[in-house]
């Protein structure tokens, strides 16, 4: 099977921290600065990238890690 990105430009990232601390904010900002989005997320407003879920977004945490 072929790989959608070359190996070499993947890069994976782990963010641990109490709840609250600031580890979905701190991915959106990552996302954003780096140019994977286009506008930085907000856990308040719903609209983040790894807050998928109807439930995620409902309660404002984040359930499933990737």
């Amino acid at each position: 099977m072929a790989r959608s990105h070359k190996l070499e430009d993947v890069r994976n990232i782990g963010i641990a921290a109490h709840i609250d601390a600031g580890k979905t904010t701190t991915t959106e900002r990552l996302l954003f600065e780096t140019g994977r989005t286009y506008k930085q997320g907000s856990v308040d407003e719903g609209t983040t990238v790894t807050d998928w879920m109807a439930q995620e977004r409902e309660r404002g945490i984040t359930i499933v890690s990737a």
